[in-house]
């Protein structure tokens, strides 16, 4: 996809490429911008290939206008996501303490996980499944 835009980039022109600019902008950034775990080098330098093609395309200024602009876009998802988390913690607080529990969960299991990689001699407590609270029927 990210070649695609390059060429049609390339393709349209200064003049042509202008009103689709920030369109073509948006997944770029995201990808430069990502941080999650699996991510692949090749396709963040792609990105930033066509970034820098685009730039010297339509100039400095009207770049920055959009590449301003797909910023601000981004930020302001990023904060709406983060008010919408926070009202739902207010207004259902079930929901809000069952993600807790299963961050806090997850935590634990990947600190166990570490102290197995870096210590293997060393087995951290697993949680047995048939304590009696397990047992129990908890409503």
């Amino acid at each position: 996809i990210f070649k695609f835009l390059g060429a049609i980039s390339v393709d349209l022109g200064k003049d042509r490429i202008k009103p689709y600019l920030v369109t073509i902008l948006t997944p770029l950034y995201r990808e430069l911008n990502s941080n999650y775990a699996e991510q692949d080098p090749t396709l963040k330098n792609l990105s930033q290939e066509i970034i820098d093609l685009l730039k010297k395309l339509v100039g400095l200024e009207a770049f920055s206008l959009a590449f301003s602009s797909v910023q601000k876009q981004a930020n302001q998802k990023r904060a709406m996501r983060k008010k919408q988390r926070a009202l739902q913690t207010v207004a259902n607080p079930d929901i809000a303490a069952r993600r807790k529990l299963k961050r806090h969960k997850n935590k634990a299991e990947t600190r166990k996980r570490k102290i197995e990689a870096l210590r293997p001699m060393h087995k951290a407590k697993r949680h047995r499944g048939h304590a009696l609270k397990d047992l129990a029927m908890v409503e």
